[in-house]
């Protein structure tokens, strides 16, 4: 298995391109989900939430995530504006922590991925209040029923509430697994999504 080498360290200028190489490893070696990733932020108190969501698509400009925000991860996003991810892939033994601040996408970029969603997952949208006390299985149920009456003929819309955010990365760690826990680890920062990158060995 291919380890982060001192010519990976030395020639990367900036880190999506190894991000790049990394993911692909990951879609032709992970069983499910290559593109999963634990999602950090932090309530109005400073207590921090962590939880894994799917990142839905990603380019030099940040990585891509959608859900209600009206739900406790939507809350929390919208009152710090920062956040934090990683991506943990077993089988390579191999890790990506990413830090950043946040935007929203687009209506456009959010209304094509909704309507990419499969018809149910778009009623459920609609169904479930994210977050908020549930009194039982069977008003989940009836809600998915009701909505799915409401929009029986033609497109499901997108709800206002849900929406898709992308976290602009001020900093990048990678990691690999080594024998005796002397692990590789190489971090890129910058001070703002649109600054230049510096980038630093680590110890394990």
């Amino acid at each position: 298995m291919k380890s982060l080498t001192d010519s990976d360290f030395t020639e990367a200028g900036e880190p999506f391109s190894l991000f790049a190489q990394w993911f692909e490893d990951a879609k032709g070696s992970e069983p499910n989900d290559p593109n999963a990733m634990a999602l950090a932020t932090v309530d109005g108190s400073g207590m921090p939430n962590v939880r894994m969501v799917l990142m839905k698509g990603w380019d030099e400009a940040g990585f891509v995530f959608y859900t209600n925000t009206e739900s406790a991860k939507g809350r929390e996003i919208l009152g710090a504006l920062k956040a934090a991810l990683v991506f943990h892939w077993k089988t390579l033994r191999r890790q990506v922590r990413v830090r950043g601040l946040i935007e929203q996408v687009t209506d456009a970029e959010a209304d094509a991925y909704f309507q990419s969603r499969p018809r149910d997952s778009r009623i459920g949208a609609w169904a479930s209040q994210q977050s908020r006390p549930l009194e039982g299985r069977f008003a989940l149920e009836k809600a998915v029923a009701v909505n799915a009456a409401k929009y029986a003929i033609g497109e499901v819309p997108r709800p206002q509430h849900w929406t898709g955010f992308r976290i602009l990365p001020v900093e990048m760690e990678f990691w690999h697994d080594r024998p005796f826990r002397l692990h590789d680890r190489v971090v890129f920062r910058r001070d703002m999504p649109s600054g230049d990158w510096t980038k630093t060995r680590l110890y394990p």
